[in-house]
């Protein structure tokens, strides 16, 4: 008889795999000399993908002065990292915005969560003048990725988890006890199978706990009070509630103060929402 662990992990292995499309627009923007044709040529494959990656690139979030109408524009204006980013907004929509069983985050909910602590994560970056990557936006996007993967096995053992964490745990630390894994190490083996940075990994996987990583690092420091901070501010929080807090020496590490916090949540509320509905 299987245990929940080896469940788990034949979940993760079935978990679906990026369109060929996509994956092949960031193989080749991952190139240094990448060719722009040949990132148009592979989109064509795709048509709703082109049409979300306009869609956003239209948003007043990026705050372009004129509009983007074509791949090439898109390239031209937001750069290709921007446009990286995009892309793998426009793949995770349509499975991020979906129910999550056991966390008790209904269609929508989610992804909305997602979008703001993006948008966050970059508000931090540009207050605290940071030097994190540009992969910061994609980190945080993806943070709760294996929610999708673990949702059913939490629903299964959530009397157990729900005892542990009115014990004093951490949402988190119940799942772990009682699951042998969380969401957050769920979520870094999803993103190893599609081959993305190890930086992204790094922060998806300690984003609940930054103090436990090997090695202290902006970028999980950063998408953690990100998090955190919407959380708070009730985004997409489902059954784990307001049981977060910030880690001291994460916020330390950032120079984070409260009228940085402030700042940023009104940008994330701001821009959240048209964010999460243009995807």
């Amino acid at each position: 008889m299987a245990t929940i662990a080896e469940d788990i992990i034949k979940k993760v292995e079935s978990f679906p795999a990026m369109s060929s499309a996509a994956a092949k627009v960031l193989s080749l923007l991952d190139d240094p000399d990448f060719n722009p044709v040949q990132v148009e040529n592979a989109l064509r494959q795709d048509p709703s993908l082109t049409a979300n990656i306009l869609r956003l690139s239209n948003s007043a979030y990026f705050g372009l002065s004129s509009k983007v109408g074509s791949i090439k524009q898109a390239l031209v204006l937001l750069g290709w990292k921007r446009l990286s980013q995009l892309v793998l907004t426009s793949c995770v929509t349509a499975l991020m915005n979906r129910e999550v069983p056991g966390y008790d985050l209904p269609p929508g909910d989610l992804w909305r969560h997602s979008v703001a602590v993006s948008v966050a994560a970059e508000g931090l970056v540009v207050e605290l003048k940071l030097r994190a990557g540009d992969e910061i936006f994609t980190a945080a996007l993806l943070h709760d990725l294996g929610k999708l993967v673990l949702g059913a096995f939490v629903k299964e053992q959530l009397v157990e988890i729900e005892k542990a964490a009115a014990g004093g745990l951490a949402f988190e630390e119940a799942e772990m006890l009682i699951l042998g894994t969380d969401h957050a190490e769920i979520g870094a083996r999803i993103l190893e199978r599609w081959s993305l940075p190890k930086s992204i990994v790094r922060a998806v996987r300690w984003h609940s706990d930054p103090d436990k990583s090997t090695d202290t690092d902006v970028m999980v420091d950063t998408v953690h009070v990100a998090n955190v901070l919407c959380s708070m501010m009730g985004i997409g929080i489902g059954r784990e509630g307001l049981r977060h807090k910030p880690s001291t020496s994460a916020t330390k590490r950032l120079g984070v103060s409260v009228p940085v916090l402030e700042r940023v949540a009104s940008r994330a509320l701001q821009w959240a929402n048209e964010l999460a509905q243009l995807s």
